[in-house]
């Protein structure tokens, strides 16, 4: 087997299997501040500044443009005016085509909410690295942080089938137990 048909082999194990995200729940999630787009618009997004609103869901995606990661910001999308009902704000991080995150904020986001450009440090930082040597790329990792910055969820899955449904679940079991 060559190098390339071991690597892709190995890729799609990985992509099959939910792993576990490195930040537990009870976790303090590191703060930061990335450039981001909402609507087409650029801004910095500063994860204690949305923090001080109610909980956050931030969910990383390996790439926009992609039909996995363009589905499920088609997801989100549907699904953020219930997250703002419940007084969440939902940020989508990808380091993959930053480049193009102003028009995925548009197309595929709906203009409901906003796509962060993740740094190497970032990923790292989340512990959300997809593994790809020499290329800072998120696996698919969703998590709901409480406003005292705690994870209350944390949940990865390559499958962005589940993402929606799962962070919904536990931003709704935060708010019943205010």
């Amino acid at each position: 087997m060559n190098r390339l048909t071991a690597g892709l082999a190995a890729l799609a194990v990985l992509a099959a299997t939910p792993a576990f995200a490195a930040l537990k729940p009870g976790a303090k999630a590191p703060d930061f501040t990335a450039p981001a787009a909402l609507a087409g618009n650029d801004f910095q997004f500063t994860l204690s500044k949305a923090l001080k609103k109610g909980p956050v869901v931030l969910y990383f995606f390996p790439a926009a443009y992609t039909s996995g990661c363009t589905a499920e910001a088609h997801e989100f999308a549907e699904a953020t005016p219930e997250f703002e009902k419940l007084g969440a704000t939902v940020i989508g991080v990808t380091a993959g085509n930053v480049d193009k995150i102003k028009d995925f904020s548009k197309e595929h986001c709906r203009d409901k909410f906003a796509v962060a450009a993740a740094s190497p440090d970032l990923i790292k930082s989340y512990d959300v690295s997809l593994g790809i040597p020499l290329k800072p790329v998120s696996n698919r990792t969703s998590y709901v942080i409480a406003p005292d910055g705690k994870v209350l969820l944390a949940y990865t899955d390559m499958n962005f089938a589940g993402h929606v449904t799962q962070t919904m679940d536990a931003v709704k079991a935060y708010k019943a137990k205010k």
